[in-house]
């Protein structure tokens, strides 16, 4: 890459003042997300999740490939189709594939394999993530760093979904290839989420629980 195949990078400094009030605002507001299971039916602005993903998008990724795809789904017969495939997955999981340590793990989260946010929540966002990519003439593009490029889109995703006062939960059945027959996406993209956004019930309750302090995860090197 030449000199002339870059552009000025356009970066406004802050004021210190500025910095720091706009760090601990985004903190606080941050430190009130939690995941939702208990949805309200009540419309949703589309702009909202337009403006969401188009930030999401702008994460960065490998090779700046950008490897991938939001489907957003607001019809009824498409979400009682996930619900239903999706459950049919969670009660395996539930009562077969997970070991009871698993399941001891989840306990105090009072989940299981019933769904019903996959129906009430007025979106579902289904990320996928592009494994290549594909020509026009049907080649194949090698990828690179999909899932950790996928993976920070869709915390930008949930972060912007949340400072727009919207409720979110992330939802990753096992496996989900229902997913991509149910959206007919193309074979290059695997489901990586699913996002159930909306307004929370006006009942919502979310497990007494906590994050771990910031000594225990951050260190600092002098």
């Amino acid at each position: 890459m030449t000199d002339d195949d870059r552009l000025p990078l356009a970066f406004e400094r802050i004021a210190p003042d500025e910095q720091h009030a706009q760090s601990r605002a985004f903190l606080t507001r941050m430190r009130s997300r939690r995941t939702v299971r208990d949805f309200s039916p009540e419309p949703v602005p589309f702009e909202l999740i337009e403006n969401a993903i188009a930030a999401a998008a702008t994460a960065p990724s490998g090779a700046n490939q950008q490897p991938w795809t939001f489907v957003v789904v607001s019809n009824p017969e498409i979400k009682r189709k996930i619900r239903e495939a999706a459950e049919a997955e969670e009660y395996e999981s539930y009562t077969r594939r997970m070991s009871q340590e698993w399941l001891d793990a989840l306990a105090h989260l009072h989940t299981d394999w019933h769904k019903p946010h996959l129906e009430d929540a007025p979106y579902l966002i289904v990320v996928f993530a592009q494994a290549y990519g594909v020509r026009d003439d049907g080649t194949k593009i090698k990828h690179y760093y999909v899932t950790e490029s996928v993976g920070i889109a869709v915390g930008m995703l949930l972060a912007g979904l949340h400072l727009a006062g919207l409720a979110t939960l992330t939802h990753t059945p096992n496996p989900m290839t229902f997913l991509a027959e149910i959206l007919g996406r193309p074979a290059n993209e695997r489901a990586y989420v699913v996002i159930p956004v909306g307004y929370p019930a006006a009942d919502a309750r979310v497990p007494n629980i906590s994050k771990k302090p910031l000594a225990e995860v951050l260190i600092r090197v002098e």
